[in-house]
Formats: C-alpha cells, structure tokens, sequence
C-alpha cells in the first residue's frame, strides 16, 4: 500500500517549503511513537504543514497514489492513534497553532489543532471565560487531539467532555477537499450531525484544520479535599453515593495507594499521607460561585464519606495545596509508566458498577499473574488500569496479554461497560472491538469511513481493519 517516491517527497517541499519536510533518522525516531506503551513504528517522511490548503494540496497526492497518512498532535495519545504503523506520511499540526479568534459576546474560542489545551484554557480565563475538558496531559496534549479521541479528564464529571463543546469544525477530507462541518451555533438540527461524527474519529476521517468551541463563564470559587480509604472497594462505593445524595463534584478522581506512592516519589512529594492502613484516596472538588453552599457541600459530602469508612479528610486550604495534589494526579500515568506499568487500559463503567470492576480487575490479575494500579475518573466510572508483567512491556501482539485484556474487557462489558471511556481505541485496543460492536455496527462504521476514505489512506487500520 505504500507508494511513497521521491518525487512525492519533492512535491511536498514544492507545497510546504524544505524546511518543513524531514526524512532524517533522528524526525523519524521522533515522531515513530507517542506515549502508547513501547511501541515504534518508523514513517517515511514527516511532514510539518502550516495551513489548510498545503494538507489539502498534501493529501490530493496522497490520495491519488494511495499514500498512507498518519496525522499527529502532539503525540500525548495511549491507544496508538498516532503510530504510523503502515510507514508513508506523519502529517503534524504542530505549526497550527494559533488561537485566532475568542469571541466573549457569544461565548466562543476559534482556534487551530496545535495549541495547547492548557494555553487556550488560560487564554479564555484571563477574559473571565472557561474552556472545562483538561485531559491529565493538558499542558502538552493539542486541541486537535482532544478533537480527535474526545477527550475528558476530571472535569467532565461535571461540566462534560470534549464533544459537548465542540459547535463547529473545519475539516481535510481524504480527497484534499475542505469543508466546515456545521454551524457556529447552540442548536443545530440541519442535515446529519458531521460535526460529532468527526469528534472521537481518531482522525480516520479526515483533519481537523479550525475549531470553534463553546465556553462557559468561569466558577468564582473551588474547594478541594482529599479522603482516605482502607478499602479500594469502599472508595468506590462512596463515590456513587455522593451523587445519589445529590452533590454533583467538579471533579472526583481516585487514586490507589500504589499508584500514589508511585508517583509521590517522582515528583518527591509529601503533600499527600501515605500510610499501611490506606488503600486509595478520593480527591473530591466542588466549584460554583457562592462560597457559602460550596463549604456546606463539602461538609456534608465528608459526613457522607463516613459511612463509607472514609478516614481524616485533607482539605486543600489554599492555591498552592490545590496545586501540588492536583500535581500528584496528573502526573500519576507518567510516573506508574516509568515505574515498569507500561500497559494502559481505559475502562468505564456505569458508576454504581465502580467497586465490582475494581474487584475483578485484582482478580485477573492475581489469576493472570499480572499487577495492576487503579486510578482515574471514578465520578464517571472511567477507570484507567495500569498493568506490569515481567517480560511483557507492550500488549500489542502478545500472546498472553491479548487473553488477559480480552478477560478484562469482557468483565467490563458484562458490568454494562465498555473499553475506553477517553483514549481511544486507535490500534491498541483494535482486536477488542467485537466484544462491544455487534457485525452490524462494524459494518456500519466500515461504511462510513469508506464514504470518507473510500481509498483507505487516513489513520487506516485504527479502530478496525478496513
């Protein structure tokens, strides 16, 4: 499938100018992986386009001599959305990364792919506006790949993911046509939905180019504490009784004491106890604008952690605690990977089912002969598994493995779950797909991706086989 030449290579210079052309040993190395595991896959060529019209020039010659392209962000991505693993073109939005436009009469940004989640997120805040979804890796993840895997992180248990934000794209097709998906506008019941079709896409679809998004006006006020559990079963109860009691968190995260003592060790930390008697912590935010209710929420919600044998509740008690503890969460994945968990997994379930995934995945693992960390998005049932196996630091193509991750996410699915709640399935989680697509919704995702890509050149082979 790979028709690459020289002159294809040339021409792209003629479109993007030699500077942004690379082909030299170390561009390929670079852009060979992204944080998925330990995996690499060498591209031919590395292409670095500016606007629009030069993908849309890039991908007509692609197109035509059926080119393999594999567009990038910021490569912060788990699932393998992002390996060019059939070689051909690594197409990076890195040079599109301009915020053009924050409109506050309507309460809208207009940005391109390559702009730091966490730059635009300060960007509207300093207008007084907010921008919620804020992925663990939002200081170096792109807009545009948060477009392309929809993306959440600990604020969607409140305010949403990335779909919920998106009004308008523009888009490259495979075929190098450009066209807007949809309308800079709340409500929108004109034709089929393109815009959500191409959120979560794992750009198979086509590239996004522009992004118009929707912003809220940013809570005055955010309280955060920490509780303790000598039980990873009971923190995971308590977190479905604090919604049936009617709070509704800004975030709640939890995070086993493995993982945290992980991770407080790399970033040489103490602002979280660690002691033999606690299993996990609960990290508990609730944000709004009335200072009053939101302490009175924060009492009665650590009442209600009581009962569930909740331990001495942490409260942040300024900016800068707030700051470390958050810290210590986002950084939790890049410090477990470090420590040899190289194998990452992305379930959700419904959230009452919290505790019994959560069982099973101790389980398996004793079974499997695995061990496994548990942390992530408990408000929204989205828990992320961090796996290590002797001698196993990818599951891509292991044997072993493979069995193992399928016994999870069949255990995932019988919870009323399925297998990724943020990442993507991209290639790593590809082989898994029959255990929540039934024939015919395969064949209905495999028809529409030929009606965009009827050649099969953009991201081919993640998510499914063509």
């Amino acid at each position: 499938m790979n028709n690459l030449k020289r002159e294809h290579i040339q021409a792209f210079k003629e479109i993007c100018g030699d500077n942004y052309i690379f082909v030299d040993e170390e561009s390929l190395q670079h852009y060979s992986h992204d944080e998925t595991e330990t995996l690499s896959f060498l591209p031919d060529v590395v292409v670095k386009p500016r606007t629009a019209q030069e993908i849309s020039a890039i991908m007509k010659i692609c197109n035509e001599h059926r080119i393999p392209v594999t567009p990038r962000g910021a490569g912060t991505g788990l699932s393998g959305g992002a390996l060019p693993h059939l070689g051909g073109v690594l197409l990076s939005t890195e040079r599109m990364n301009t915020i053009i436009e924050i409109d506050e009469r309507n309460l809208q940004v207009t940005t391109e792919p390559g702009v730091i989640t966490e730059v635009l997120q300060d960007a509207v805040k300093a207008r007084g506006l907010f921008y919620p979804p804020d992925p663990s890796s939002r200081g170096s993840c792109f807009i545009g790949g948060n477009i392309a895997e929809n993306s959440g992180g600990p604020k969607a248990v409140k305010y949403g993911v990335v779909r919920d934000y998106v009004l308008n794209l523009e888009i490259v097709l495979p075929s190098g046509d450009i066209i807007w998906t949809g309308a800079n506008v709340l409500k929108n019941s004109t034709g089929y939905n393109l815009t959500q079709l191409i959120v979560g896409s794992e750009g198979t679809l086509g590239i996004v180019t522009k992004i118009v998004l929707k912003l809220i006006p940013l809570p005055k006020y955010d309280l955060l504490m920490l509780v303790p559990f000598a039980s990873l079963e009971k923190a995971s109860e308590a977190v479905s009784a604090i919604f049936r009691a009617g709070f509704t968190p800004s975030a709640l995260e939890l995070v086993e004491i493995d993982a945290l003592q992980i991770v407080s060790r790399m970033v040489d930390s103490y602002a979280v106890p660690v002691s033999d008697d606690i299993a996990a912590h609960l990290i508990i935010e609730v944000d709004g604008n009335n200072m009053d209710i939101l302490m009175s929420e924060m009492e009665q919600i650590a009442e209600l952690m009581m009962q569930y044998e909740g331990g001495e509740v942490f409260f942040a008690d300024d900016a800068q605690q707030k700051a470390e503890l958050w810290k210590l969460r986002r950084r939790t994945a890049e410090a477990v990977k470090i420590a040899g968990y190289t194998i990452e997994e992305d379930t959700v379930v419904p959230r009452a089912e919290l505790p019994a995934l959560v069982k099973g995945v101790k389980e398996l693992g004793k079974q499997q002969g695995f061990h496994a960390v548990c942390y992530g998005h408990a408000g929204d049932g989205n828990l992320h598994i961090r796996i290590k196996k002797e001698g196993t630091p990818d599951s891509y193509g292991d044997e072993a493995m493979t069995k193992s991750l399928r016994d999870l996410f069949e255990l995932t699915r019988s919870l009323g779950g399925t297998i990724s709640g943020e990442h993507g399935v991209g290639l790593i989680q590809k082989p898994y797909v029959d255990i929540v697509f039934d024939p015919v919704q395969l064949a209905l995702m495999k028809g529409i991706k030929k009606t965009f890509d009827p050649n099969n050149i953009l991201n081919a082979g993640k998510i499914f086989d063509a």
